[in-house]
């Protein structure tokens, strides 16, 4: 595990994705930015592209922050990517909430659940990207 100094993030690359873990009480529009840029970089870059993010420090964030969080996570999933969000506190769960986002957010109580949901959809995109269509072809 490794912490980039000039943001509020420590990262620690697993084999099937990233989890970035926010160091920071409040995440504003300046933590939100350096989040999405940081997500974005290592998607383009990595073969891992799967992210966890773990807020279990934060106690606020703003709407606009939410709202770019959001985005990003609807990204990676356009993409093809899990990005999943663990250890929300009730604080910052209730802004996800008031904005009418949260049922959007793929969120797990603990970073050991947010694991096991990046390696089922990482079984489910390989079982979907399979010769499916070969078999189906072969039952007609």
């Amino acid at each position: 595990m490794y912490k980039i100094e000039e943001m509020n993030f420590k990262v620690d690359t697993k084999e099937k994705f990233v989890s970035i873990s926010v160091q920071t009480l409040k995440i504003d529009d300046n933590v939100a930015d350096e989040l999405v840029a940081f997500c974005t970089e290592q998607q383009l870059k990595e073969e891992v592209k799967n992210i966890i993010l773990n807020v279990e420090m934060v106690e606020t964030i703003s709407e606009t922050a939410a709202e770019k969080i959001a985005a990003l996570q609807q990204k990676a999933y356009e993409n093809n990517n899990s990005f999943v969000i663990c250890c929300m506190q009730e604080t910052v769960e209730s802004v996800f909430e008031q904005m009418e986002i949260l049922e959007l957010m793929n969120i797990t109580p603990t970073e050991s659940e947010a694991w096991d949901i990046v390696q089922m959809e990482e079984i489910e995109r390989e079982l979907l990207d399979g010769d499916d269509f070969e078999f189906e072809k072969e039952v007609k």
